[in-house]
């Protein structure tokens, strides 16, 4: 059987406190992996702040050794768009972590693939 992918919106979050949170999880029955094309991230405050990217292999805790982005400068008002293409296996995290609560939205967009 061949494998099938679905692209879509995989996750969004609003932290609501500055701690690490998740924004997507593989499933279990995501049985080919995912594949995160790009990571969105809006301030919508008038004040600079930073963020935190995390991808955990099966659940491991977020931490320095697996963060590919750690305390990146925002602009006020502004947004990012990160092409990035993370290949994902079924129970691997990506995280993220904003310097101030209520200020950082995230948005995960890719494609799960089933085979």
């Amino acid at each position: 059987m061949a494998a099938s992918a679905v692209y879509r919106t995989l996750g969004g979050t609003a932290p609501t406190t500055n701690g690490t949170v998740t924004l997507y999880t593989c499933g279990t029955a995501v049985t080919g992996g995912a594949v995160i094309s790009t990571i969105a991230i809006a301030n919508t405050t008038g004040s600079a702040g930073s963020y935190r990217i995390f991808v955990q292999d099966e659940g491991a805790a977020a931490a320095t050794g697996n963060a590919i982005a750690f305390d990146v400068a925002i602009a006020a008002n502004d947004t990012v768009a990160l092409t990035l293409g993370i290949t994902l296996d079924a129970a691997d995290v990506i995280s993220v972590r904003s310097t101030n609560a209520n200020q950082l939205n995230f948005f995960a967009f890719g494609s799960e693939i089933t085979n």
